[in-house]
């Protein structure tokens, strides 16, 4: 998503939002947020053909982010919708780990049921191996 746009669902300025980036751009590496190009900025496209009016009036390149530039952007900002954004993302990461912790749980209960039941069935696993190379062994012929 790009700045303007982000400014506007966060509740702040654009130009507030570009300075508070600026001021922690240790916080947004390149893969979570990059700076158009002029290049890129010149061959802008929208859906509907070339969209001129993006390109008037900006003096900087607009900043593009990633999904985890979003979530970096809602810690960086001071405005209440980014507070309370950060404070959701804060809570889903908080359950996600939570959940993984359940997964392993089970997991290993189900290797251990795995390990169990191998030994149970070995031999009925032996049975199957004996019929499949009976099954190979050339039959003798009855008759003439």
């Amino acid at each position: 998503m790009l700045d303007r746009d982000l400014a506007e669902l966060y509740g702040v300025e654009t130009g507030q939002l570009k300075r508070s980036v600026r001021r922690n751009i240790e916080r947004f590496p390149k893969d979570f947020m990059f700076e158009l190009t002029k290049e890129e900025l010149e061959n802008w496209r929208c859906q509907f053909g070339t969209s001129s009016s993006i390109k008037m009036g900006l003096r900087y390149s607009p900043m593009a982010f990633k999904e985890q530039g979003l979530a970096m952007l809602s810690s960086v900002l001071n405005s209440k919708r980014a507070i309370k954004v950060n404070i959701q993302i804060m809570r889903v990461f908080n359950r996600l780990r939570q959940m993984l912790a359940s997964h392993k749980a089970l997991k290993r209960k189900i290797e251990d049921m795995e390990a169990k039941y191998d030994k149970q069935f070995q031999i009925v696993f032996e049975a199957i191996k004996q019929l499949l190379e009976e099954n190979g062994k050339p039959k003798r012929k009855i008759g003439f």
